[in-house]
């Protein structure tokens, strides 16, 4: 094509539609993170385009010629104007410095005429849009993060926060973008240095509060005002996700309140609620404070009302799937507290989670996993009781005769499935006391001891399944003490890691209700499971080796004389298996 056709060339897009329907977006790519699109054109730039758009269409159809005419001068000065353009100037040190000063400036500029004319928008209409087209400038910094210092040097960071709080939402959004951009993970890998810098000057100008104070007065309904939401999201991610401790401090700086409020809040499903979801599991990972901080903010009862309407209801998408997951994930970290296990038994969650096994929908697996986490240990004394007395014991074990179909097709989910149940199990042989105990030990006599047979096939299944790792990992051993490496703890920490997932926690919990039945007085339960250990080939010597090596792990973060209490429990249920 020569320059005459490609100037004729009119795509068909019928009729000519006002800017504004397109998203206002200028063209930028969009960001891979979740679409959103940086500020486009300046209003200045809009109008300029507008009154452009309006000599186009306008006045009477001039004939073909002069149009052709027009167009060719256009183009020439086009082409006059690139050549004249000196090329685009380096980032460097002095070339961010000028634009740091700049932005001072205008900042400044902006300030001072908003103070003198509060009631006028024209005399510092001129100087916002000024203001917003230096910070769009300051996104090339984002490519330079050695020089982030200079940011916190020439205060420029100070200043920024500040803007965060500007009258105009528009500018507010703006630098929400820039933080976004310079605080990307990527970007922040490439220069520690320059990132500790920008990191410490944020915190200590209390990036977070600000932050949140700003969503607080955005509003959802508008594209623009959304989008500043998701971005602010994303700063808090890539900050945590660069220094995990911060989470604490962002959790009290009323990000916790506000992701709650949102989750709960009646609008419908989007990008926004997702991310909320997400950067809530986010906080509490591995962080008893932002855990007790939930709690305290009843945000127990906020997680059970939203994961209430999965229980006879599948997500409607894929997205909506993923929410629920996070949603049931920060449920089982929250868990991990002994006091928020008091808020979920008080807030009737076992009774919703019995629910969502029975109705067999896609909230079943995780629901299963929350049940798992409320029961562990001693602090799940209350709940294991709590349990069956909601008949619980008629919803599990039917869990535990058959793994579901869908589990069955992929194995992975098909061993959480396992893990899962024999670990409740477990928990309420260990938790029960009186009636409750003899209710739970009833089930297992039932129907001829069926649940015995299927404990003991699914022991036989785990021991192969661990015997075949542990003869891989013995065959690698003799290897490298071959070629003279020496097994060091990582080595010997990393092939543990691979019994576990071969099965072999499994498998201790298998032991663990083996050794418990046989020790409960039943001699019935006793027989059967000796009966079918030496029908199989089985070793009572084999159990005993593999319960010694659980009461060796028993017990990560409890105390010591928890640990060796349990210890002494298993070792004496052992003796007598």
């Amino acid at each position: 094509m020569d320059v005459g056709e490609l100037l004729n060339y009119q795509p068909d897009r019928g009729a000519k539609r006002p800017r504004g329907e397109d998203g206002g977006a200028a063209g930028g790519d969009e960001d891979s993170r979740g679409g959103k699109q940086q500020k486009g054109l300046s209003a200045r730039e809009l109008a300029r385009y507008r009154e452009a758009a309006g000599m186009e269409g306008g006045g009477d159809m001039r004939d073909t010629e002069e149009l052709t005419g027009d167009k060719k001068r256009i183009l020439e000065k086009l082409m006059d104007q690139d050549e004249d353009e000196p090329e685009a100037e380096p980032v460097d040190e002095s070339s961010v410095k000028k634009m740091i000063l700049t932005f001072e400036k205008r900042s400044y500029k902006n300030q001072e005429l908003r103070i003198k004319f509060p009631d006028n928008p024209e005399k510092f209409m001129e100087t916002e849009l000024d203001l917003n087209d230096i910070i769009q400038e300051m996104h090339v910094i984002a490519t330079m993060p050695d020089l982030y210092h200079l940011l916190v040097e020439l205060n420029a960071v100070h200043s920024l926060l500040g803007l965060l709080s500007h009258e105009n939402t528009d500018v507010a959004i703006a630098v929400v973008d820039l933080l976004q951009e310079l605080t990307d993970i990527d970007t922040l890998q490439e220069s520690e240095e320059g990132a500790e810098v920008l990191v410490d000057a944020l915190l200590e100008g209390q990036v977070v509060a600000l932050l949140v104070q700003n969503m607080e007065r955005l509003d959802e309904q508008v594209k623009e005002e959304a989008d500043g939401i998701y971005n602010t999201l994303a700063i808090t991610e890539n900050m945590s996700e660069f220094r995990p401790g911060l989470c604490t401090e962002a959790a009290q700086q009323g990000l916790m309140q506000w992701l709650l409020k949102r989750i709960k809040a009646k609008m419908p499903f989007d990008a926004n609620k997702l991310y909320c979801s997400e950067i809530l599991a986010i906080l509490l990972q591995n962080n008893d404070n932002t855990r007790e901080l939930l709690g305290e903010m009843d945000g127990i009862d906020v997680l059970l009302q939203q994961l209430s309407v999965f229980k006879r209801h599948n997500p409607s998408t894929a997205e909506e799937q993923e929410m629920m997951e996070n949603l049931f994930d920060s449920l089982c970290s929250c868990l991990m507290l002994p006091a928020n296990r008091d808020r979920f038994l008080r807030g009737e969650g076992l009774q919703l989670m019995n629910l969502m096994l029975r109705e067999k929908k896609m909230s079943r697996t995780s629901a299963m996993k929350v049940l798992d986490h409320g029961m562990i240990g001693p602090e799940g004394a209350d709940n294991s009781h709590k349990f069956v007395d909601i008949l619980g014991l008629r919803t599990i074990f039917p869990l535990f005769m058959k793994t579901p179909k869908k589990m069955k097709k992929a194995a992975a989910s098909e061993k959480e499935h396992e893990e899962h149940v024999c670990s409740i199990i477990a928990s309420m042989l260990r938790n029960l006391k009186s009636q409750q105990r003899s209710r739970l030990l009833n089930k297992f006599t039932e129907n001829d001891c069926e649940k015995v047979d299927r404990l003991m096939e699914m022991h036989f299944k785990y021991l192969e399944a661990v015997q075949q790792a542990d003869k891989r990992i013995e065959g690698e051993k003799h290897e490298m003490v071959r070629r003279g490496e020496i097994l060091d703890e990582g080595i010997e920490d990393e092939f543990y890691l691979r019994r576990l997932d071969a099965g072999l926690f499994v498998l201790q919990l298998i032991c663990y209700i083996m050794v418990e039945i046989s020790n409960s007085g039943i001699s019935q339960l006793q027989q059967r499971v000796h009966q079918i250990l030496n029908l199989r080939g089985g070793s009572v010597k084999v159990v005993r080796h593999i319960m010694r090596e659980y009461a060796e792990s028993i017990g990560d973060g409890k105390s010591d004389e928890f640990k060796e209490a349990e210890r002494k429990r298993i070792m004496d249920l052992v003796e007598n298996f």
